[in-house]
């Protein structure tokens, strides 16, 4: 009954959906637009992680690609946050894998309360999240990593009556206009920053240097190309 009652609100608010002979209900449109809604609910599972409902790793990388081209077009930076949770193994050693997924959902969760509507959150693989930050410069994108690894390491987990702390490395990097990098070169920079972060102690962040400022402006840099 719902898919139907579904089906003919699509039909009444797509106009493309319209009997041909002018017929208020029509069973042939009304089967059209059932099979739309049964495509799109499709494409949305394709797409999508089943345990954390993030966006997939296929997904990931057709946006990634889609998205660096747009930085190259707009002149606006593109940032990328990796992140993995530490030690997660032992904690599906010890607590359970069951346990383990309730604190991956949890964390995917966090992710997607935090960021913003345009960001593109998504599982990389296993305990390893990533979130594409369009129009996002690095100091942004590193605050936002550094939020996230203080809501993490705040998360109340228990499991058989103890408390279980858990904590997330971060590696942060940016692609500006002028990049060159592949998809593939810019996961593999901001992966060696989650690497080094690991390396350092985990339950931090470590990013690409921040790029010192120009001290000169647009108007002297006009002026020295034309001298």
């Amino acid at each position: 009954m719902s898919s139907q009652l579904e089906s003919d609100k699509t039909q009444n608010e797509d106009p493309e959906l319209c009997c041909p002979v002018g017929e208020s209900a029509c069973s042939i449109i009304s089967e059209l637009a059932r099979i739309r809604l049964e495509v799109e609910n499709l494409q949305t599972k394709v797409r999508t992680d089943e345990l954390t409902g993030l966006f997939n790793y296929r997904h990931f990388q057709e946006s990634l690609g889609l998205e660096m081209e747009r930085a190259r077009r707009s002149g606006q930076a593109l940032s990328l946050i990796m992140m993995d949770l530490d030690h997660f193994k032992l904690v599906n050693d010890r607590w359970g894998h069951e346990f383990g997924n309730v604190v991956l959902a949890s964390v995917s969760k966090l992710l997607q309360e935090t960021v913003r509507r345009v960001d593109i959150a998504c599982r990389f693989g296993g305990e390893e999240l990533v979130i594409i930050l369009p129009d996002t410069p690095l100091d942004s994108g590193v605050n936002l990593a550094n939020r996230l690894c203080d809501k993490v390491r705040a998360l109340p987990f228990e499991s058989k009556g103890q408390s279980v702390d858990i904590t997330a490395s971060f590696g942060v990097d940016v692609y500006s206009p002028d990049d060159r990098d592949s998809p593939s070169q810019f996961v593999r920079r901001t992966d060696a920053w989650l690497l080094l972060a690991k390396e350092e102690g985990r339950d931090r962040v470590c990013h690409a240097p921040f790029k010192k400022a120009s001290s000169v402006s647009q108007d002297e840099r006009d002026l020295l190309l034309k001298g």
